[in-house]
């Protein structure tokens, strides 16, 4: 068996509460479980990554300039919609 490390986990009062209330469940297991579906999560995105890298340098470039044109699409639309959010707010206190 695997040696065990003790962590110390806060959580907000109330879902300690509902927690209590529920004393058939192994609280320690749920959250051992979460920790480690999420570890797997960010395996995941190393290995999008490494999958990058192994990309011929072609490949690599148009994918930064699709990136790159889709933020720059992304901010021209908030900035849009900032300002006509801030246009109507000066109007209406006008």
């Amino acid at each position: 068996m695997a040696q065990k490390t003790h962590i110390t986990l806060s959580i907000p009062k109330e879902l300690y509460e509902e927690m209590k209330k529920h004393k058939e469940i192994k609280w320690s297991e749920v959250a051992r479980k979460g920790i480690k579906e999420h570890l797997e999560r960010l395996k995941s995105v190393t290995k999008g990554s490494e999958l990058l890298k192994s990309m011929p340098p072609e490949t690599r470039e148009l994918i930064k300039e699709v990136s790159d044109l889709e933020w720059k699409r992304y901010y021209k639309t908030i900035k849009e919609k900032e300002w006509k959010r801030t246009k109507s707010l000066t109007q209406t206190s006008s």
